[in-house]
C-alpha cells in the first residue's frame, strides 16, 4: 500500500508536468489516501485539469477539489459578454444541434439547458463554453431524449469497455434500468473508474450513471 507522502510527490510531479498548470499555486492534501486540492487559478480549465492530474495517480481513492477561480479583474467580462460569447461557440459547434442549447449565466458560472438526443453532444455544449474566458464552472443540465431499449445500452457498454485499453472489463458489472446504467465491481485506479463512468455516459440513450465501482490497488 502506498504512503501519504508517495502519494503527494507523484501528485505534485504530475501538476508540475502539465503545461498549463502552475504547480505553486495549488496545494496538495493527502490523508489516507484522500486527496485536498486548493489555492487559486487563473481559468476553469486549470481547475479542470488540476483534478484530472490528481486522479491519475495510483493510490488516489478520491479527490476534494477546493481549488478557486480568480481572474484578472482588467480582463473580467460580464456576464452578458459571458452569454453571448457562449451562445456563439454553441452556434458554430458542429456537434452541437442548433436552437436546442439554452443558456444562462449568474456570476460567471454558466447553467445549460435544453433537450439533446446523444451524449456526445451534451458533452460537445459543456466543452464549447467551459474554455471561454471569465467562465467560472459550467454546470450541464442538458437533458438526453433517446428512445434506446435498456439491453442494447448495456450491450453497448460492455463492448466499448472491452474495446478500451484503459478499462479492465472483466472485474465491471454493468445494469441498465431504463436511461439509467449502475456499474459495479473493482478496477485498479480512480482515473480507470472515471474512464468507466465517462465511457458508459457516451453510449446512446444513457442519461445518468451510478458508479459503484471500488478501487482495488
Amino acid at each position: 500500500m502506498r504512503t501519504d507522502l508517495s502519494i503527494k510527490e507523484d501528485i505534485l510531479d504530475e501538476l508540475e508536468w502539465q503545461p498549463s498548470i502552475d504547480e505553486t499555486q495549488i496545494g496538495v492534501v493527502v490523508k489516507d489516501g484522500i486527496v485536498t486540492l486548493t489555492g487559486t487559478v487563473d481559468s476553469y480549465v486549470k481547475k479542470r485539469e488540476a483534478e484530472k492530474a490528481a486522479k491519475s495517480v495510483v493510490g488516489v481513492k478520491a479527490v476534494a477539489e477546493e481549488i478557486e477561480v480568480k481572474y484578472n479583474t482588467t480582463f473580467q467580462k460580464s456576464d452578458s459578454e459571458i452569454a453571448a460569447a457562449a451562445v456563439n461557440a454553441l452556434k458554430w459547434n458542429i456537434s452541437v444541434p442548433s436552437n436546442k442549447i439554452e443558456v444562462k449565466v449568474e456570476d460567471g458560472w454558466v447553467y445549460l439547458g435544453g433537450d439533446v438526443m446523444w451524449d456526445f453532444e451534451k458533452n460537445a455544449a459543456k466543452k464549447a463554453v467551459e474554455n471561454l474566458q471569465s467562465v467560472k464552472y459550467v454546470v450541464n443540465n442538458i437533458a438526453l431524449k433517446n428512445a434506446v431499449r435498456a439491453e442494447d445500452i448495456k450491450d453497448k457498454i460492455k463492448k466499448a469497455f472491452e474495446r478500451s485499453a484503459d478499462i479492465d472489463a472483466k472485474d465491471i458489472t454493468v445494469k441498465a434500468e431504463g436511461h439509467n446504467i449502475k456499474l459495479t465491481g473493482t478496477v485498479h485506479s480512480l482515473k480507470e473508474k472515471d474512464d468507466a463512468r465517462r465511457t458508459a455516459f457516451y453510449a446512446p440513450g444513457v442519461w445518468s450513471v451510478d458508479n459503484e465501482l471500488v478501487v482495488e490497488y
